[in-house]
């Protein structure tokens, strides 16, 4: 495969991965992570039950999950896009490995062994499902660490890895009813997704790179280190998501009218809480889960002085032209991010402000990702 269509397929994959983040949370805050409450197919099927005849059906072989139509339809068209995202990866990892026959068929092993584990857990062979998982994770991994002469090639092996956890974790959301941890993992897994390709994008089309003028040492740390605290306040995020307590403070500065109400921090972090619970509509309490909101808009403060930090340092001061530009879109798009977190509070959570919300954290990440290319220009050697 040229370049050029190899940078054209990557950056398809970023969109349709952007997409399907988007997508998830649509699927999330509208409560439909259980709407099929099988995998990979719905109630048994393919696609969905619709007709009167299929939904009587779905509820009888299934009477614990009644058939919601329109929130099945939501999550199998999710995993439809997902599904379509993995292919895309796929192709990537093949094309920058074709030219290796033992990589290729490597690749080609990790998705057969893939496909095999579905067919084997749909068909009860629990075990054996588990030993084929694994290998379809490990074998693309172990050539993202080893092979060493080829940069697309380890990035591409490594995000097939990845793609290939985030199915086992849309699975485990369905089957372990949509545990916190699980379904955090599975949003950062998304993200991560998303991150590597646009960054595998910036890489292969060289944008946006000036080598005459890369990034300082101190520029680099503080957007390595600002990235990261992005990265935490997303988890944290996706913490208060799922366990439901985004509207645990339905005011703003304060909550519950006081600045600092009673609050549960023992119980708000608990990552585990056994198998067989379902944690549809949240476990916690009202102290545990303002909690976390308390702990959430901590972590946006400090995220908006940082970011809003890194846009001036880097914006004012900065010899690189490409890296000015992108550290004040980070700036605005921080500022957007956290007027967008008081206004689903005050507005108690409508589901356009808070899709926006997942979508402008994601934007807010592949800008620094963006930033960290700018200012660390990839060296001439071979793809």
């Amino acid at each position: 495969m040229s370049n050029r269509w190899f940078l054209r397929i990557a950056l398809l994959a970023t969109l349709l991965g952007a997409g399907v983040v988007v997508l998830g949370a649509y699927v999330r805050l509208n409560d439909a992570g259980l709407g099929c409450p099988d995998w990979p197919v719905c109630y048994g099927r393919l696609t969905w039950p619709s007709d009167e005849a299929a939904i009587a059906a779905a509820n009888e072989a299934f009477p614990q999950r009644p058939v919601e139509t329109d929130k099945a339809w939501k999550e199998q068209v999710h995993r439809f896009f997902a599904a379509s995202l993995g292919v895309l990866v796929l192709t990537l990892a093949l094309a920058a490995s074709w030219r290796w026959p033992a990589r290729r068929n490597l690749l080609i092993g990790a998705s057969l062994a893939a496909a095999a584990g579905i067919f084997a857990y749909v068909g009860g062979l629990i075990p054996l499902a588990a030993i084929l998982s694994l290998a379809a994770i490990g074998l693309p991994l172990l050539g993202a660490a080893f092979w060493q002469d080829s940069w697309r090639a380890r990035a591409t092996a490594g995000l097939l890895g990845l793609v290939i956890f985030q199915a086992l974790l849309g699975k485990w959301t369905v089957t372990l009813l949509v545990k916190p941890i699980i379904v955090t993992g599975h949003l950062l897994g998304g993200l991560a997704t998303v991150a590597l390709l646009w960054w595998l994008t910036l890489r292969q089309g060289r944008w946006l790179e000036h080598p005459s003028a890369p990034g300082t040492r101190p520029e680099r740390l503080l957007t390595v280190l600002v990235l990261a605290v992005v990265i935490g306040q997303i988890a944290l995020g996706g913490w208060t998501s799922t366990n439901y307590a985004a509207l645990a403070c339905t005011d703003f500065p304060t909550c519950h009218g006081a600045w600092w109400p009673e609050a549960d921090f023992g119980e708000a972090f608990v990552l585990w809480r056994g198998l067989g619970i379902d944690y549809e509509f949240g476990v916690l309490d009202n102290p545990a889960r303002v909690a976390i909101q308390l702990t959430h808009r901590i972590g946006a403060l400090v995220t908006l002085v940082l970011v809003l930090g890194l846009a001036a340092a880097i914006g004012l001061r900065s010899r690189n032209p490409a890296a000015r530009g992108i550290a004040v879109a980070a700036g605005a798009l921080v500022v957007l991010q956290f007027a967008l977190g008081v206004a689903n509070v005050l507005l108690s959570l409508p589901l356009p402000v808070a899709v926006a919300h997942n979508g402008v954290a994601m934007l807010l990440l592949l800008s620094l990702v963006t930033l960290t290319h700018a200012l660390y220009p990839r060296p001439q050697v071979a793809s």
